[in-house]
């Protein structure tokens, strides 16, 4: 089985490498990413993911992973901002709060489909106008959902989280794992 990544997100091909991983090759998905009206964060998240699963070709050799990674306050979901501006109200309304960060996973194989569901609830201390403005400054903010990557600078600032770590970075390796495994995929986690 070949394995193809649905994603250009260099962050999931690195969690992949955590279960032993390479994909054989990476298709970005091109579709419509925006939320219904009056959509909710968790099944805007699996409509995604499984979207992008069905968007892209499918060999009959190949398993097809794809994944989608939203950040939710309360009911309103604060996806990839489209500049500094809408990522600096990101941050300040995350700021001293508590947030959900909702990754679902879709892997498919020819016609069926495995799917699984990872919320983690995320700490953001209450920030500072030197954080919020360095933190613009790094542009790490770019290209993430709810303008921050917990990987990188502003993991200094969330002092706990309470469940997958990996899947707020964008792919709970765990879950994808069983996922993979189901559909053929052998992992580091099945051992001879």
């Amino acid at each position: 089985m070949r394995l193809i990544l649905g994603s250009a997100s260099p962050r999931r091909k690195e969690l992949l490498a955590q279960i032993g991983l390479v994909p054989d090759e990476i298709r970005a998905p091109d579709i419509d990413e925006t939320p219904a009206r009056g959509e909710l964060p968790r099944p805007y998240c699996e409509r995604m993911a499984r979207e992008k699963a069905q968007a892209l070709p499918c060999g009959a050799d190949e398993v097809v992973l794809c994944a989608d990674t939203t950040v939710a306050l309360g009911r309103r979901i604060l996806g990839k901002p489209a500049d500094a501006g809408e990522a600096a109200a990101f941050l300040w309304a995350l700021s001293g709060r508590r947030h959900r960060v909702v990754t679902a996973v879709a892997v498919r194989r020819g016609d069926r489909l495995w799917e699984r569901v990872v919320e983690t609830v995320v700490k953001v201390k209450a920030l500072s106008n030197a954080e919020v403005n360095g933190y613009l400054a790094s542009g790490e903010w770019q290209g993430k959902a709810g303008a921050y990557g917990i990987q990188g600078r502003f993991g200094a600032l969330i002092p706990w989280i309470q469940g997958s770590f990996t899947g707020v970075v964008g792919l709970p390796v765990a879950e994808t794992a069983v996922l993979l495994q189901a559909a053929g995929i052998a992992t580091c986690g099945e051992y001879a």
